[in-house]
């Protein structure tokens, strides 16, 4: 352990003291006293103690401590432990020392550290360059075999309960991972490794002292791989079972579990079995220990029962196994007593001789011969067989025996069975082992098992020893220092202790089994004669049998009481042939004939021999590999989360090697520093040399030198410093540091005095100024009381005159009042008796008037009504005529039925007919409705205007002056009245009569509406008749078509199968008569009669007949070769739409492709595409091809329909042609003057933009579902090939370049500028490959719903990149880095301003994790935010088990600061403990989608119609007849 100097430990150093309860206290040094140092320690002590005993503390450690403990400042066991516990508190279980991982148990789920997630970020991964991980050892493992070809080796090692079982399953998850392979019915080689964990553990495994499930035996998993690196097999080798726990057990241990589990199995399987309860076998019942807290024998005596059957052992074998191990718990109830012959023994009782006879009934032998091989031996002499009897207590010993033999036999079996179910390799070029084995062990009482255990792991670490001598070195080699001085820490003497032959323990203690009359206090006295002098081993002083051996990991000692009986395993002659002549085949099984000359006698077999010999066995596997170690911890002895026993782990530390792995490392130089960190942390010893422009090298050596240090090394990237020399350089810095802290304390108490200075002067200018405002306050003051009295005088002098003033205006103003008022009422007399003269002449005047208004009016309205009348009836006589007309149409219709070929050729001009006779019967219509309308008005304004004259009259009659009083005014109002009246009645009477005309008029209109209703109807029954009948027509016509092509199909195979080439006799055929202008020319109106349509049966020859249907059929071929061979070439666009697409979409639709139910043109066309993007990285043809299908398939999505939707609608059927050999000839005919093709054209292509639905079959469905596949992978490769791109700048853009970094730090200002540069170039090649891509789907019209779902997709995946890279590595969680990244992004986000938001979309915000994990990066003030503002305000996105995670990994390169508080800390973990209750998923990681973000409907939706028939045909088939129809224009 490296020592403290005297030289280095000065008052006011912070140093680490041993402390009884917590192992080290930290604290800082008092006072110095020669070698006795005073310390205070943090938790309030005084300790005083030698200077040797103390170590300095690293008070620049990080917070959240160090990932490899070899980058410690102070590499001791306080510093050691301390960064454990720091990582051990926020969760980080696993820490590197070197390349040797340390391990914690948390005794808690994280499922979050073992998903697939995590397993793929630390694929292919550098040891140390993510955070610390059992992954990490498994990758390393793996990339070494598949590099160099050589077997691996993964030695895990723990005390009971450290977890080294978890770790190995971890182990081979990821080794399955890299390497799986599909094994027995879908189970992987992991799986089945896995499975076979219960059924091992159950025979395996045992309650020790320290741990429930212990395993008590040793496990090397071999998983075997082939030469491409994929897993071939696996194997499970036991090592060094232990035997003697059969049979001897102590409080408070129990035996293996498969003893207990029997005895709690179902009642009907112990009465097989006979058996009772734990208590009454005399194997189980030496412990009063019988069952485990929250463990239930019953549950997993079926659980176990089921893992056999995983693993494929037979219900018959599992009968055969419980059997033995019911066999093996009777056996040890059969006691002895001496037999009537001395030295004999017999059995002892009728219950010995009850298991006696159960355990032979179980093992299927004899009970005679079973009880002979207990109690008698044969020996075998030259002259003689001689047998002889047992005493009772070799009688017991034999018993014993044969109890372990079965036992351990009934194991290997279970082993070999696995094996088998799982399926080795034995051609397997490398394999990958994992070695699973019980670590050193020290209790209180240590009998011969803690003997062969602490053997062991005195062998593993002897290997592990020289593993971490082997790495030291070669990292010195590759830093290219000397290091041949460096003595290397060996425990070779503590084996030789052990297992020299002769003179070993081991070789005593089979000495001594050998004579009868040994016992254990002889062997002991032989152990202290032989070792008396040997360093290692010591007597102790108050005992005679015990003896205690100087382990690596410290001292312990044995009780030899045991040594003897434990050590003795015969291989009993008798105990051989009883169970080879079982009748059971499994109990012989297990015991194979022996050869003949070792089965004649009893043979004396060691157990520790044995032992020593599977150990060397073992050794020779793991030195025939490359090994990696992985050292488990358990952190306390209550087996729960969060509680950190210094003392345990330190006493585990020792126990696993690490701490000789650091003194290994202490021998040489145990601090080594790379030069930008050495710089960093004594810079400030020479600050001239960063001044200067030396390289890092030159400046750490200059540095060294003027320290006037000795005996350091300086490698090619780092500083190796000897044991010391790191706590002199800190106490130097400390000294410059505190010098430099003192010139700052000096100016600051100059700039506080200075400031007091200050403030007392403002306070004597402020006092001065105050008592100078109060004197000019009172001259003020009374200046102010002379001005207030001149001015009452004023305003009091002014007042007076004021009111002598008023009195005499006020006087003035009655008189010309007065006389004012006189004249202006003598003037309204005058105005108001001429206003009212004028008045009274208005009023008679007006009456005159009115009068003959009113009688003017009268003449009007009838002259008018009169008229109106007139016209009403004219117009009435017109109606009824034309309805009399609609009989013609009952003609017509007759005429419909009886020709209904005629109706055919007409059908248009009969529409027109019936347009106009509707638009002309509308006209009427609404001619009869205006005039009703008009009359309506009339009649309405005559009724209002006699109202009108009623309510004048009356007026008139009640407004009459009263002077007025003459009787012949009377008489002549009454008479005006009367006559009133009576026209009031006459106007009723004529409109009475006009409503009357109008309601015929309106009775005639509805019936000639009712009759062309009905006329209509007929019109459209018509119609329907006629669409059936070319229905029918059509549908036989096509089916004879088909049936046509058919049998020339055959024909042309039946000539092709002939052997004389030539055709088969004729036969009656029959062909179609299509439409052409000679047979019926639809558009000149002629008419051929129905039976010209009908199917015509023509004797011909057979080649006659063959030729228009072959040109056809060639045709039709060579146009479809002719477009494969044009969209095989890169067609380009035309005004943004790809002529491809176009070209191909106009030619099936044209040629009814999409309606056949045969053809191979589909297939050709997904041919050319698939042939076209062969080559992946090809972005540009990737995305010419992106843009075509897209286009394509919205063509395709909004034209098809499927053929069980609605049936097509009149027009589409009436514009087929009458067959599909007709339809075929047109396509391929393409004469402008035929008939049929102009008006398919017309139809067609006329208005493209407004597609028409066609029903597709199943071929057309087919293509469109191969087409949909073909735009998902173009998709993909491009998505992907961008993510190739980029992915490796990703790994470079989560962290700043060092070199970039230190120059900055140094402050070059020279350096600056490119330093400046080279942090953000890796972000400007992203920007530019994203620029690329971009421009290369521009440039290929690639739909900007595409190019926004690529780039989506493409932030998200750098999201997932740097946060989960950020999240994994500690390094990445500082402030420097959140900064370089930060401007990162902000390349990014400019990127996505140019590049807009038609192609980018939402893009940006796909980086919310980052970005806000980065900003809570460069946040100031973290420990003043509180966990609201946290996770609303700052991180909204990110979870709770991502904040912490950050929060705790955070560390400030720059300034210095800390991350959040305590408290937001706690509560952090509050909340996790509550997730994880609640089942919410712990993981901290995101995952990448790499799914299809879009489907058919949405490229259809979010992309425009286009105009396919504007397109210019290329040169190739511009030309060509077969393509005329690609020029029609849409109009």
């Amino acid at each position: 352990m490296l020592q403290a100097s005297p030289v280095n430990i000065i008052v006011g150093s912070h140093v680490w003291v041993e402390d009884p309860g917590l192992a080290w206290i930290d604290g800082q040094v008092t006072r110095i006293d020669g070698q006795d140092v005073h310390v205070q320690t943090t938790n309030g002590k005084k300790v005083v103690t030698n200077i040797s005993k103390v170590f300095p503390k690293d008070t620049e450690a990080p917070p959240g401590g160090v990932d490899d403990m070899t980058k410690l400042s102070y590499l001791h066991e306080p510093g050691v432990l301390q960064n454990l516990a720091t990582r051990y508190e926020l969760n980080e279980i696993y820490t590197y020392t070197g390349n040797i991982l340390i391990a914690i148990n948390p005794f808690q789920r994280l499922p979050h550290l073992y998903d697939t997630h995590m397993m793929e970020q630390y694929k292919g991964a550098a040891l140390g360059e993510l955070s610390p991980h059992v992954f990490a050892i498994a990758d390393v493992a793996y990339r070494a075999m598949i590099n160099e070809g050589k077997s691996n080796s993964i030695l895990v090692s723990g005390e009971s309960g450290a977890g080294k079982t978890e770790t190995t399953k971890m182990l081979m998850r990821y080794l399955a991972h890299l390497g799986g392979r599909s094994g027995v019915e879908g189970r992987t080689v992991e799986q089945q490794v896995l499975e076979s964990n219960p059924v091992l553990e159950a025979f395996g495994n045992a309650k020790t002292v320290r741990n429930n499930n212990s395993s008590r035996f040793g496990k090397f998993v071999e998983i075997q791989f082939d030469k491409s690196g994929r897993i071939s097999g696996a194997a499970v080798r036991t090592y060094l079972l232990e035997r003697s726990r059969v049979c001897q057990i102590s409080y408070p241990e129990r035996n293996y579990h498969c003893f207990y589990l029997l005895c709690a199995a179902p009642a009907e399987e112990r009465e097989k079995y006979k058996l009772g309860s734990p208590e009454s076998f005399h194997y189980l019942n030496q412990s009063k220990c019988y069952t485990l807290d929250g463990v239930s024998d019953a549950e997993e005596y079926l659980a176990t029962r089921r893992a056999m059957d995983i693993v494929g052992i037979s219900e018959e074998e599992q009968e055969a196994i419980f059997r033995v191990v019911a066999a093996v718990l009777h056996l040890g109830n059969i006691e002895f007593s001496k037999g009537k012959e001395i030295d004999s023994s017999v059995i002892k009782d009728e219950k010995s001789r009850f298991h006696l006879n159960t355990t032979a009934e179980l093992l299927k032998c004899n009970p005679k011969s079973l009880e002979d091989a207990l109690i008698k031996r044969v020996m075998v002499t030259p002259e003689e067989v001689i047998t002889r009897t047992l005493d009772p207590e070799a009688a017991l010993g034999s018993r014993d025996a044969l109890a372990k033999t079965v036992y351990s036999r009934l194991f290997d079996w279970i082993v070999d069975k696995i094996n088998i179910s799982i399926g080795q390799d034995p051609n397997s070029k490398a394999i990958i082992g994992v070695l699973d084995i019980y670590g050193f062990e020290s209790f209180k009482q240590n009998s011969f098992e803690q003997f062969c255990i602490n053997f062991t792991n005195e062998k593993l670490q002897q290997h592990f020893n020289q593993h971490v001598f082997k790495m030291e070195q070669e990292d010195y080699e590759k830093e290219q220092i000397n290091w041949s001085y460096i003595e290397f820490v060996d425990n070779q003497d503590v084996l030789d202790l052990i297992e020299k032959k002769p003179g070993g323990i081991i070789a005593l203690l089979d000495e001594a089994c050998m004579f009868p009359k040994s016992t254990h206090e002889t062997f002991a006295q032989k152990l202290y004669q032989t070792f008396a002098k040997h360093k290692r081993f010591i007597k102790p002083k108050l005992s005679r049998t015990n003896f205690t051996i100087s382990h690596y990991a410290g001292e312990v000692t044995y009780m030899a009481d045991l040594f003897l009986d434990k050590n003795k395993d015969y291989v009993v002659a008798e105990h051989q042939d009883l169970l080879t002549a079982s009748k059971c085949s499994f109990v012989a099984g297990l015991f194979p004939p022996l050869p003949e000359e070792s089965s004649k006698s009893s043979k004396f077999s060691s157990i520790g021999s044995r032992f020593k010999l599977q150990l060397q066995s073992l050794m020779e596997t793991l030195s025939s590999t490359e090994p990696h170690y992985i050292r488990c911890v358990k952190p306390n002895n209550v087996l729960k989360p969060a509680i950190f026993e210094n003392l345990n782990i330190i006493q585990q530390l020792r126990c696993g090697g690490v701490l000789e792995a650091i003194r290994i490392s202490c021998a040489g130089y145990p601090t080594r520093r790379t030069f930008d960190e050495f710089l960093l942390r004594f810079g400030v010893l020479a600050p001239e040399v960063l001044d200067g422009n030396f390289d890092e090298k030159t400046a750490c050596q200059m540095i060294l030198d003027k320290m006037g240090l000795k005996g350091y090394q300086l490698g090619k990237t780092k500083v190796f410093l000897r044991a010391g020399q790191m706590a002199e350089l800190d106490a130097r810095r400390a000294e410059v540091l505190g010098n430099a802290a003192r010139t700052i304390q000096r100016q600051i108490r100059t700039y506080i005095a200075r400031k007091d200075f200050i403030l007392l002067r403002q306070a004597a200018i402020q006092l001065q100024s105050c008592w100078r405002a109060i004197s000019a306050c009172k001259l003020y003051e009374q200046l102010r009381r002379e001005d207030a009295a001149i001015k009452i005088q004023k305003n009091f002098r002014c007042y007076t005159a004021r009111v002598s003033y008023s009195a005499l205006q006020a006087s003035a103003i009655v008189v010309q009042t007065g006389m004012r008022a006189m004249t202006a009422r003598s003037e309204f007399r005058f105005r108001k008796q001429t206003k009212a003269a004028i008045k009274i002449q208005a009023h008679l005047r007006c009456h005159r008037d009115y009068s003959y208004y009113r009688s003017l009016q009268k003449a009007a309205i009838v002259t008018q009504c009169s008229w109106r009348r007139r016209v009403a009836r004219k117009e009435l006589r017109k109606l009824r005529m034309a309805a009399r007309e609609t009989g013609a149409l009952k003609e017509a219709k007759d005429k419909l039925e009886k020709k209904v070929e005629e109706l055919t050729w007409r059908l248009q001009f009969e529409k027109r007919l019936r347009t106009e006779l509707e638009e002309t019967k509308a006209q009427e219509v609404a001619k009869l409705q205006e005039a009703l309308h008009s009359l309506q008005i009339q009649v309405e304004d005559a009724n209002a205007r006699v109202i009108k004259e009623r309510e004048a009259a009356r007026r008139a009659i009640e407004e009459a002056p009263p002077i007025i009083k003459e009787t012949p005014v009377v008489v002549q109002d009454t008479a005006k009245i009367e006559a009133l009246t009576a026209e009031v009645e006459s106007l009723k009477a004529m409109l009475l009569s006009e409503k009357q005309a109008a309601e015929e008029a309106k009775k005639a209109c509805a019936d000639a509406e009712t009759k062309s209703t009905e006329l209509a109807k007929k019109l459209e029954e018509t119609e329907a008749k006629v669409d059936q009948l070319q229905d029918s027509t059509q549908r036989l016509e096509e089916k004879l078509s088909n049936l046509e092509s058919e049998n020339q199909v055959l024909r042309q195979q039946a000539l092709t199968m002939s052997p004389t080439g030539k055709a088969i006799s004729a036969r009656p055929r029959t062909t179609i008569i299509s439409r052409t202008p000679e047979n019926g020319n639809i558009l000149n109106g002629e008419t051929k009669s129905a039976h010209a349509m009908a199917l015509v049966a023509t004797p011909k020859e057979p080649e006659s007949e063959e030729k228009p249907q072959k040109s056809l059929n060639e045709k039709q071929q060579e146009n479809q070769d002719l477009l494969i061979k044009c969209i095989s070439q890169d067609l380009g666009f035309s005004g943004g739409k790809p002529v491809a697409a176009c070209i191909i979409y106009k030619s099936l639709l044209h040629w009814r492709s999409f309606e056949v139910e045969r053809t191979s043109v589909f297939d050709r066309i997904i041919q050319t595409v698939a042939s076209a993007i062969e080559a992946p990285e090809n972005n540009d043809v990737l995305a010419y091809w992106l843009c075509n299908t897209s286009t394509l398939l919205m063509l395709l999505q909004h034209t098809l329909k499927a053929s069980g939707a609605a049936s097509l609608t009149p027009q589409r059927r009436r514009s087929s042609s009458a067959s599909l050999f007709g339809r075929m000839s047109q396509g391929l005919r393409a004469s402008p003057q035929s008939a049929g093709l102009s008006f398919i054209n017309g139809r067609m292509l006329g208005r493209l933009d407004d597609l028409r639905q066609v029903e597709a079959k199943y071929p057309a469905l087919l293509f469109k579902q191969q087409l949909t596949a073909f735009l998902e992978k173009i998709y993909g490769l491009i998505r992907d090939n961008l993510k190739k791109e980029i992915s490796p700048l990703l790994g470079l853009c989560i962290q700043a370049p060092r070199t970039s970094r230190t120059s900055l730090v140094k402050g070059r200002s020279q350096a600056n500028a490119v330093a400046q540069q080279a942090l953000i170039a890796h972000w400007q090649s992203i920007v530019k490959s994203l620029n690329n891509y971009l421009k290369t789907m521009k440039a290929n019209y690639v739909p900007p719903f595409l190019v926004r779902k690529v780039f989506t997709q493409i932030f998200s995946f750098i999201n997932v990149q740097l946060f989960n890279s950020l999240l994994l590595r500690r390094e990445c969680c500082s402030f420097s880095n959140g900064e370089y990244v930060k401007a990162g992004l902000a390349e990014l986000e400019q990127w996505c301003c140019y590049a807009t938001e038609e192609y980018v979309g939402s893009a940006w915000d796909e980086l919310k994790h980052i970005r806000q994990a980065v900003g809570f990066l460069v946040i100031h003030q973290k420990p003043k935010k509180t966990l609201n503002e946290i996770t609303n305000e700052l991180c909204p996105v990110l979870s709770i088990q991502q904040l912490y995670r950050i929060s705790t990994m955070y560390w400030d390169d720059k300034y210095g600061t800390h991350s959040v508080s305590s408290d937001v800390i706690s509560s952090m973990r509050v909340m996790m403990t509550e997730d994880s209750n609640n089942s919410v998923s712990s993981s901290f990681l995101l995952d990448d989608d790499s799914s299809i973000p879009f489907s058919v409907d949405d490229i259809s939706k979010s992309m425009q119609q286009i105009e396919v028939a504007d397109v210019e045909p290329p040169p190739l088939i511009r030309e060509n007849s077969g393509f005329v129809f690609l020029h029609q224009r849409a109009e």
